[in-house]
């Protein structure tokens, strides 16, 4: 589950209002950052990878491995034994 971007409303309407504008205006100006930060979190937040997703794509990336190495271990000793009879 990804984490929240963190925004303080309220002092974000203080800070507005300290700069001029109306309560109205802060509040709403507030409420409409507040919608885009959660858009974003939704739209892009989710895509993040967390340790677990990272703890996973490790054992499956060293699994991959062992089989490819296990695989080429097989082969080249095949292909000596081949050559050790030919010879």
């Amino acid at each position: 589950m990804a984490r929240a971007v963190p925004f303080d409303t309220h002092a974000f309407v203080k800070e507005l209002r300290s700069a001029g504008l109306s309560e109205e205006q802060a509040e709403a100006q507030a409420s409409a950052l507040s919608k885009a930060l959660g858009g974003f979190q939704e739209a892009h937040l989710s895509d993040l990878a967390n340790k677990q997703d990272l703890r996973e794509l490790e054992l499956r990336l060293k699994h991959d491995l062992t089989l490819r190495l296990g695989g080429m271990l097989v082969v080249g000793i095949t292909l000596v034994a081949t050559l050790v009879k030919l010879l």
